[in-house]
């Protein structure tokens, strides 16, 4: 079978693929990825081992071998042995820096008539109804104020409790530690 990408590995090339594989502490992907390459190297001093020993020596696909190949000739060595970059983010943010500070900005107003603190849920609600974001879940909104400790530290969001510096979701399930300098009462819940 007429192979399209033929790997050629230089000395320089060879000797650090061969120190990849021999140090002890090193991604198993990297390592394997190495050995394919010293192994397929067709150049005088390789081994020009065919894709099915390979696949048979090293555990791996006959595609993974064909991509390390494709990869090691049209992109280099560091290609070919690192993970490729994403081009984009798998899942956009919800809410990105100024849709944060909005949210941010929300639980500094005085919560809604008839409530004594805004909640998760109302949080999300009023989100929606400005029209800042589509939807929301609660967690996204949880996981925010929490990176946003400043939000947390308003007496409409945080209340005290006993001696206790977590933030609490309703069911009493704790959502994670706050600094307590954030706390004027020395501790406090943020009920979802």
């Amino acid at each position: 079978m007429n192979k399209k990408y033929i790997v050629r590995v230089t000395e320089e090339e060879r000797a650090g693929l061969a120190r990849l594989v021999s140090i002890g502490r090193v991604a198993a992907r990297k390592r394997t990825h190495a050995q394919v390459l010293l192994k397929a190297d067709a150049g005088e001093h390789g081994s020009a081992w065919t894709d099915e020993q390979i696949v048979e020596a090293f555990a791996v696909g006959s595609r993974t071998v064909q991509i390390i190949r494709q990869r090691f000739v049209e992109e280099g060595l560091d290609a070919a042995i690192e993970r490729k970059k994403q081009c984009r983010p798998s899942r956009q943010r919800v809410l990105d820096g100024e849709k944060e500070a909005k949210l941010v900005a929300i639980c500094c107003r005085k919560a809604p008539e008839g409530r004594t603190r805004w909640t998760l849920r109302l949080l999300g609600d009023e989100l929606v109804r400005l029209e800042i974001v589509e939807r929301i879940s609660r967690e996204t909104i949880r996981q925010t104020l929490l990176k946003r400790v400043e939000a947390l530290a308003i007496p409409d969001v945080v209340h005290s409790a006993e001696a206790e510096c977590r933030v609490c979701l309703r069911h009493g399930e704790r959502a994670g530690g706050v600094p307590a300098s954030l706390y004027v009462c020395g501790a406090g819940r943020l009920h979802g």
